[in-house]
């Protein structure tokens, strides 16, 4: 499944600096986190994760700036009743500082709708952003009609993950939901620049093979197709000819025709299988296609009347 190769693939990627850690908190917390108040200032921050690597890779990447965390397990109440994965964020000081830090709240603990340009100015940072995103709420199918999106709770936050997308190079759309918002991009190349930014390249070959495969298939039917509607075509064409030659015969008007049409008569006639080209050649003297092909039509006619 192209999704769950694409969260494996990003949560291997080790993270070369605190800036780039931070900013990949920030995509994960703004796409799949949510904060709880709990009075006198006090919060409690959620990680929702669709499997255990990016509950581990969050975890790490928490444990980095020595922030305590926990991770539970649920499972969904509907759809395929699957495995979800939370992580829940110790509610210290320390921990408030450290998601400031990221921008996933601000100086008075409130959650932040994105984060602050500081966390995403760099461009590896914009990478790590778009790798957390990712991480947290992506999802990819493929390869017929390939389709990327990112979930978002609102459309701010859809806006803002095209905006940084935007700035490597790669284009998100952006779609309202009734309940939600994505950011979204289809066909190959478009995805294949959304994933070569956040990281990936594994899955973007893969994803570029499949579509190569799917697109030399469909190619090859369309021949095929095209190929056996031309002989049923010829074919049809042939036997109508045929019958008009014997038909010609049958009433004595056959010896009464021009040198040329009585000829070709009677290479159709010893020939059915025959294309036109290869009828023309065999004409004596050699004719074009074009000619054959009006000769045979004249006799089909002159069979008719």
């Amino acid at each position: 499944m192209l999704s769950e190769d694409l969260r494996n693939e990003l949560a291997a990627i080790a993270p070369e600096s605190d800036c780039d850690r931070l900013a990949e908190l920030s995509g994960l917390f703004h796409v799949a986190g949510s904060v709880h108040l709990r009075g006198r200032g006090e919060v409690a921050v959620h990680l929702d994760l669709a499997t255990s690597a990016i509950a581990r890779r969050a975890f790490a990447l928490l444990r980095a700036f020595d922030v305590e965390s926990e991770i539970r397990t649920y499972q969904r109440p509907a759809f395929d009743r699957s495995t979800r994965y939370q992580l829940h964020v110790e509610g210290t000081q320390h921990a408030y500082e450290t998601l400031h830090r990221a921008g996933v709240l601000d100086a008075a603990h409130r959650p932040l709708d994105q984060p602050p340009t500081r966390v995403v100015a760099r461009r590896c940072c914009r990478r790590a952003y778009l790798r957390g995103a990712l991480l947290g709420a992506g999802s990819l199918s493929g390869p017929r009609d390939p389709h990327l999106e990112i979930r978002t709770a609102e459309i701010e936050g859809a806006n803002f993950l095209a905006g940084v997308a935007a700035r490597e190079g790669a284009e998100l759309h952006v779609l309202q939901r009734p309940r939600h918002a994505i950011a979204y991009a289809k066909g190959t190349e478009p995805i294949a620049d959304v994933l070569v930014a956040a990281g990936s390249t594994d899955v973007v070959l893969v994803l570029e093979e499949r579509s190569v495969v799917a697109a030399t298939k469909a190619d090859a039917n369309r021949l095929a197709n095209a190929d056996h509607a031309n002989l049923v075509r010829s074919s049809r064409a042939s036997h109508e000819q045929i019958q008009a030659v014997r038909r010609l015969r049958a009433d004595g008007r056959l010896d009464q025709l021009p040198a040329q049409l009585r000829d070709l008569a009677e290479l159709r006639l010893r020939h059915p299988t025959l294309s036109l080209r290869e009828l023309a050649r065999k004409c004596s003297p050699p004719a074009t296609k074009s000619a054959t092909y009006r000769r045979l039509r004249k006799l089909t006619e002159m069979a008719a009347r």
